[in-house]
């Protein structure tokens, strides 16, 4: 856990950078989960005794970067719950692929169907047994001579959703085997980044927009610093 990537912190909730590798809460590797982290820090900078109160309002892939939100008390996160259940919580993702998608610009539509086993969700056109359907709106920003970077604004919250509609549709993510990229990245990441998210405080009630810078590698820092068209 590193302070500076604390992107919004108050009584009632705080908000995190991840970084790729993270885990948001424990599985089965036994590795130390963000929560726990974020819940040491807090108990150390705040001096309290006794358990720290840090829920989990959601979660992203261990290999995804981006904004993770925590609520500090019961109350926010049963607000915060209550937001997300009613898509009051609006995400932003970017993700760089490496084959353009078909349109500039799209509103894609797919039911997906996950497999717990493989761990993966496949995407299918019409509603089979067991699907869920997924929606998102995607727009391409940006070209270098190899990549594309697209931004992705999520109206449902399926697994893995992005990952699969992208790829369904031809533009897997860089260096998602999982889902058809043609190689892995060394650190065992995807380029998909949790850009931004934007929700009404659970108890002050005002707008808050979070952003999330990118992680530091030579392709995100490509795309971040072209200059303004």
């Amino acid at each position: 856990m590193r302070p500076e990537l604390i992107l919004y912190e108050d009584n009632h909730l705080l908000v995190y950078n991840k970084q790729p590798g993270d885990i948001v809460q424990g599985d089965k590797t036994g590795d130390v989960p963000l929560n726990e982290q974020l819940k040491n820090y807090l108990k150390e900078k705040f001096n309290k005794p006794g358990n720290v109160f840090l829920g989990v309002v959601h979660r992203i892939d261990r290999p995804v970067s981006g904004a993770v939100i925590f609520a500090r008390t019961s109350k926010s996160l049963t607000r915060l719950n209550q937001l997300l259940k009613k898509g009051e919580i609006r995400k932003s993702y970017w993700a760089i692929v490496q084959h353009p998608p078909p349109a500039q610009r799209d509103h894609l539509i797919h039911f997906l169907v996950r497999n717990e086993k493989q761990n993966k969700s496949y995407a299918h056109i019409k509603p089979v047994g067991n699907s869920q359907k997924a929606e998102l709106i995607y727009e391409m920003k940006s070209a270098s001579d190899r990549y594309y970077l697209l931004e992705i604004n999520l109206l449902t919250g399926r697994h893995h959703q992005i990952r699969s509609q992208l790829a369904f549709i031809g533009s897997p993510i860089k260096g998602d085997l999982k889902y058809g990229s043609s190689r892995s990245n060394s650190n065992a990441s995807i380029h998909l980044h949790a850009r931004s998210t934007e929700f009404i405080h659970p108890v002050r009630n005002e707008p808050l927009r979070i952003v999330a810078d990118p992680p530091t590698d030579p392709l995100w820092d490509h795309f971040c610093n072209e200059p303004e068209s």
